[in-house]
C-alpha cells in the first residue's frame, strides 16, 4: 500500500494518487498537494511559516504561547528577610 506523503509548502497529507512530485535539477524533492502551494514555493518563493494558512504557521504560534504560559507559571524567588542585623566589630 503507498504512504501517505505530507506537502512541502503547507505540511497536508496528500493522499495517494493525488498531488504532484517536483524534482530540482539538484536532486531536491518537494510534494504538494496543491498548485497553490506549489506557485507560492517555487514561483513567489515565500515562507510557509509567515502564512497563516499553512500548519506550519499554525505549530509556530503554538510554540510562542507555550512559551508564554512557562513565563507566567515562573514564580520569582523571595528575598531574603531584612532581620538578618549586621555585627560591627570595634
Amino acid at each position: 500500500m503507498p504512504a501517505i506523503k505530507t506537502c512541502s509548502f503547507c505540511g497536508n497529507p496528500i493522499e495517494p494518487g493525488t498531488g504532484k512530485m517536483f524534482i530540482k535539477k539538484d536532486g531536491t524533492i518537494y510534494n504538494f498537494c496543491s498548485r497553490r502551494c506549489q506557485k507560492n514555493l517555487l514561483e513567489f518563493a515565500r515562507n510557509p511559516r509567515k502564512l497563516k494558512w499553512t500548519g506550519v504557521f499554525t505549530k509556530g504560534t503554538a510554540r510562542k504561547e507555550r512559551k508564554k504560559a512557562v513565563k507566567k507559571i515562573v514564580v520569582p524567588a523571595k528575598p531574603e528577610s531584612k532581620e538578618k542585623k549586621v555585627e560591627k566589630k570595634e
